[in-house]
C-alpha cells in the first residue's frame, strides 16, 4: 500500500525517507485532487524479464493487471530494472531521474518488485514523496512538476505503460508555458 507524506525541502541524501519532524501524512484524497491516480495489484507469482523495451502488454499473465490495461487503454508497455548491476551509468541516471520535471503524457509506472519514490508538488509547490512497493501501480498526470529517486534498498523493476507510442522526453523545470502544464494547472490547481 502506497504511503506518502510532505518532506523536507533540504535533501541531503535523495534515497533518505527525508519526513518532516512530526510526520504530516498526505491521504489518498490528497493525492487524487493533484489528479493522482492508484492502484494496489499485487504482483507476486508473475513473472516478467529484467529488461524488456518495448514488451508486448498482450503478454500480462495477471488477469488484474490486463483489465486494468485494458480498461485505461494502455496499448504500450516496456520493464526496466533500476540497479547498479542492471542499469548502465546507474548514479548518473539517479540524477537524472531526480531532476524536477513534466512529461506531455501521464507517467505510468506498475512496481513488480522492490521500491522506489516518486515526489511531486502540491498546490502550493509543498514537494509530497511517495513511496512505492511491489504492487503499487501510479498514474502522474501529464504536467505535473516530479521526479523519481531510489530509495535505500537501490532496486526497482517495474513496468511502464503508455497510451500510444511513448513519449520519453522530460521537460525540466522550468516548463510553466509548456502546453501540459497550463493543462494542469487549468485541471487541478486554478
Amino acid at each position: 500500500m502506497m504511503e506518502s507524506w510532505y518532506m523536507s525541502a533540504d535533501v541531503v541524501d535523495q534515497t533518505a525517507e527525508n519526513r518532516l519532524s512530526p510526520n504530516q501524512p498526505v491521504t489518498p484524497e490528497q493525492l487524487k485532487d493533484l489528479g493522482i491516480k492508484s492502484w494496489s495489484i499485487p504482483s507476486e507469482g508473475y513473472t516478467y524479464p529484467a529488461k524488456a523495451v518495448p514488451w508486448n502488454p498482450d503478454d500480462i499473465e495477471d488477469p488484474a493487471l490486463a483489465a486494468l490495461r485494458k480498461e485505461e487503454g494502455y496499448d504500450y508497455a516496456d520493464i526496466i530494472t533500476c540497479s547498479e548491476e542492471c542499469l548502465p551509468d546507474y548514479h548518473n541516471k539517479l540524477k537524472a531521474f531526480f531532476q524536477e520535471h513534466i512529461h506531455s503524457d501521464d507517467e505510468i509506472r506498475y512496481i513488480l518488485k522492490g521500491s522506489g519514490y516518486f515526489d511531486v508538488r502540491d498546490k502550493e509547490e509543498r514537494w509530497i514523496r511517495v513511496q512505492l512497493s511491489a504492487g503499487d501501480l501510479i498514474v502522474l498526470p501529464e504536467g505535473i512538476y516530479h521526479r523519481f529517486t531510489m530509495d535505500s534498498n537501490n532496486f526497482t523493476h517495474a513496468m511502464r505503460l503508455f497510451k500510444g507510442e511513448p513519449v520519453w522526453t522530460p521537460i525540466n523545470r522550468p516548463a510553466d508555458d509548456h502546453e501540459s502544464r497550463k493543462k494542469y494547472v487549468d485541471t487541478f490547481v486554478s
